[in-house]
Formats: C-alpha cells, sequence, structure tokens
C-alpha cells in the first residue's frame, strides 16, 4: 500500500475511533460512526452541497458587446447588448445620453468593449469599479451612461442564468407595483384642471403640475410660446428667441396651486418642476408660497452648482424637495441627503452609472429617510425605466416614480416593456429585466437628429437662462 493510501486509512481509522467513543461512558457504534464521517466528508450530502457551493456556477465570459441605436418615439435611445459564451444568453443595458448619445456610443465601442470582452459576465461589482476608473477623469455623463450600458446587461445576463428577476437579486419585492405620478401641463388652468381630473379618474395619486404663463416661454408646457408683445419689450440689438421671466412665471405658479387646491382639495399629491431656472431667492420665495397648498415635492429647485443653498432652504421652508436629474457624481447629492436637506433623490440612472451605483444609492438615502423618485422622462429608455421598476420594488424608502407612455412603436421594439394599469407600474416576473430588444424592428427607427439641443431660452435682456 502508498504511504498516502496508509495515511489515508489510519486517519479514517482515527476518525472513526473517536467518534464512537464519545467520552464519558457515550458511544454509538461502528457502522453509524462511518455514516456520520460520510455525512460530513465528500459522500455526505451536506459536504455535496459545500462543495457545489464552492464551485458556484460554471464561468460565462463575455463575448461581444453591441451598440444599437433607436428611436421609436422620437428620443435617441442608446441600447448595449453584452453577448456570453453561453449562446443565446445575451443582457441589455441602458446608455441613453440623448444630449450627445455619440459620444457615450464611442467610449462603449472604443474603451469599454475591448476592456470586458473576456472577463466572467457574474463579477458584477469588479467590473464595475474598474471600468470605472478606466477613464481617470472620472463621473462624466459619456462615461457614467456607457458604464450603465454594461452594468445593465450584466444584471439581466445574471436573472437569466438563474432564472429569476432581477429585483430577487437584489433583495426581492417589499410592494406589488410601483406607484407613478402622471404629468399635467397646459396653457390655461381650466385645461390643466381636466388633466389632473382625467389622472384622478383613472387612479393616480399624484400628478406633476405646469402651466404656462401667457406671452412668455416656460419649461414643461408645449405650445406656451413667446408673444410679439414680448419681444418688443426687448432692448434693440437682440435677437429673437423664447424669453422666460422668473417673476411672471412665479406669480402663475402660486396661482395654479391656489386654484388646484380650490378645485380639488388636498387629497391629490401635486409636484411641480422648477427646473432650475429663477434665481435662488426666487426660488425659496416660490417654495415658501406654496407650501400652504402641501406639494408632494418641489423638484430641482436650483441647479448641480448650487446644491449649497439647501441649506437655507431647508431653514427657510417646509416644502418638500426633490433633487438629482442632473447629478453625476455622487459629491452632488451625498451632502444633501446626510444632512436631510432633500426629501426625495431624483437621480437619473444611468447618468450616475447604472443600477449597480443607484442600489448603493437607495441604501444610502434609507439611513436619513430620504425618498427615491428617479428620473424617467422619456430620455430614459425602456431599458432604464426596467432600471427604476425593478429598483422601486425592493426599496423601503421608495417615494414615487416618474411615468413615461409607453407607445407601440416602442412596444414593437421592445417585447416586454413594463406594462402600465391604474397609476402602477408592473414587473413582467420574466428573468433578468424582463425585456427584450427586436433588432429588426429598432433598425426601422433610426434617429432623426443626431443630439437635442437645450438652453434656448433666455430674459428679455438676452441672457441666457439655465434650461
Amino acid at each position: 500500500m502508498e504511504r498516502r493510501s496508509v495515511l489515508k486509512a489510519l486517519s479514517a481509522a482515527a476518525a472513526v475511533g473517536a467518534v464512537t467513543n464519545l467520552g464519558r461512558g457515550r458511544t454509538v457504534s461502528a457502522e453509524s460512526a462511518e455514516g456520520i464521517l460520510g455525512a460530513m466528508g465528500g459522500g455526505g450530502p451536506l459536504a455535496q452541497a459545500k462543495a457545489a457551493a464552492r464551485r458556484g456556477m460554471p464561468p460565462l465570459k463575455i463575448t461581444d458587446v453591441k451598440i444599437i441605436a433607436t428611436a421609436p418615439s422620437g428620443s435617441n435611445w442608446t441600447i448595449v447588448k453584452v453577448e456570453t459564451s453561453e449562446p443565446g444568453l445575451y443582457g441589455l443595458g441602458a446608455a441613453t445620453h440623448q444630449e450627445i448619445p455619440q459620444a457615450a456610443q464611442a467610449y462603449i465601442e472604443k474603451r469599454l468593449k475591448p476592456f470586458v470582452i473576456g472577463k466572467n459576465a457574474d463579477e458584477i461589482e469588479d467590473i464595475w469599479q474598474s471600468a470605472y476608473v478606466q477613464e481617470y477623469f472620472r463621473s462624466g455623463p459619456e462615461g457614467n451612461n456607457a458604464l450603465s450600458g454594461i452594468d445593465g446587461a450584466l444584471w439581466d445576463i445574471l436573472g437569466k442564468r438563474l432564472g429569476v428577476p432581477v429585483y430577487q437579486l437584489l433583495g426581492g419585492k417589499v410592494r406589488a407595483a410601483v406607484p407613478l405620478y402622471g404629468h399635467a401641463a397646459a396653457l390655461t388652468q381650466s385645461a390643466l384642471n381636466d388633466q389632473v381630473q382625467a389622472y384622478i379618474e383613472k387612479g393616480y395619486q399624484v400628478v406633476r403640475v405646469q402651466l404656462a404663463t401667457p406671452g412668455w416661454s416656460g419649461y414643461g408646457v408645449g405650445g406656451a410660446a413667446t408673444s410679439a408683445a414680448t419681444q418688443a419689450l426687448r432692448p434693440d440689438g437682440v435677437k429673437s428667441s423664447p424669453v422666460f421671466d422668473a417673476n411672471r412665471y412665479i406669480n402663475t405658479t402660486i396661482g395654479m396651486f391656489e386654484a388646484l387646491r380650490v378645485k380639488f382639495g388636498y387629497d391629490i399629491g401635486l409636484i411641480h418642476d422648477v427646473h432650475e431656472r429663477p434665481a435662488l431667492n426666487q426660488s425659496i420665495e416660490l417654495c415658501r408660497a406654496v407650501q400652504q397648498y402641501r406639494p408632494f415635492y418641489i423638484e430641482d429647485p436650483v441647479s448641480p452648482e448650487d446644491v449649497g443653498w439647501f441649506q437655507i432652504f431647508r431653514q427657510e421652508t417646509s416644502a418638500p424637495l426633490a433633487m438629482g436629474e442632473l447629478f453625476v457624481n455622487r459629491n452632488e447629492w451625498l451632502s444633501l441627503v446626510a444632512n436631510r436637506w432633500i426629501d426625495f433623490i431624483r437621480i437619473h440612472q444611468s447618468a450616475v452609472g447604472g443600477l449597480n451605483m443607484c442600489r448603493k444609492v437607495a441604501h444610502c438615502c434609507e439611513f436619513f429617510d430620504v425618498r427615491t423618485a428617479w428620473h424617467g422622462p422619456n430620455n430614459v429608455d425602456p431599458v432604464g425605466h426596467c432600471y427604476n421598476l425593478h429598483l422601486d420594488l425592493v426599496t423601503p424608502n421608495f417615494g414615487i416614480q416618474e411615468e413615461t407612455f409607453f407607445d407601440e412603436k416602442t412596444r414593437e421594439v421592445f417585447p416586454g416593456t413594463p406594462e402600465i394599469r391604474k397609476g402602477y407600474m408592473y414587473a413582467n416576473d420574466q428573468p433578468g429585466f424582463g425585456i427584450d430588444i427586436d433588432e429588426k424592428a429598432a433598425a426601422k427607427y433610426p434617429y432623426k437628429t443626431d443630439f437635442e439641443g437645450r438652453g434656448n431660452d433666455r430674459m428679455l435682456d438676452g441672457t441666457i437662462v439655465r434650461p
């Protein structure tokens, strides 16, 4: 007998002896002892389960990264498709940077694609962290959106591989569906009232409300044109442009809130988006004036460059405050949350790096009782809305989710797009994000423009207004 076999036999005999003699006169039979050792060793079910856990799933390599650009609803969407070494297994991620889509696409193609090919697809955290520092000058919207596309696709792959929805990977549902807020925007108070009433009849509990300032430009209301009379008030030498006036806007908005509360009472939640346009003291005045009408929240009262003012806002007004759709760096929101200067975080998930980052944002906010209200208009693609949906389902400190209407063209391109009923968004409970893409259908809807323009509104004297 070889030396190794002898040692193995002696060790086994000693182990049986140790088990049969338990001390203090207690013994078991040799047969029972061998059974116990079998369960503890390679032959027992416990050891087999441990060995299986150690082995994990077989390695799954990233083999290709594809960019799919499509615009079925008019917005320039960028979808990332990550393919793997398992035939037919791929994932989809959201990398839409509507304002400059080509920048994010170029970063994916030239930098992230060669960086991730050959890596293990299930090493999501390591890939995110190592890809994040590839830019070196990091936390810009182009690199973050590109990273989001890769990251989301890996979560989708993991869910598909395990046969579970992504929300299960994040801890499981804490709610059956996701409450949404609708968008009501009109040129007149009467028309706005009609839209709010329609949302109430559909079952919505919260509505965002925007009312045009007659004769002046503003945010969020289609057809709110600057009148000839307003243009005539401008100094000589100023080129014609949309004109915004903060004082008139504030007066209109205060009147809008008063009229809506008189009409509908206080049971319906009302959101309003300031969109960073007035001066900072004017935004404070607006929040103080409307706090009596108990808004659900006031969104983006300042620009990202001026978030230090939130300490003053908190001292001056009890109106709930929401902020974050333009954030790209954790240092823009961390102090706002830790100091409880805001009530809702409004991050655009792909703009900060995707689901992997935003699940951490949500957990951080939970400790400070700040609720989530992820950005979700049409410049978030359907895969990005799945990010919102799955994270909303598992987040105890969820607040509200912005709604986007998914038209038939969108559903043609993206089978499995989330369903909306009675003011709620539902997951389809399929593995991964539960959404797919029809690449032939996507090709039918190319971009109509290269980018989306911003920053067209100006003051009477020609000074640019932040968008």
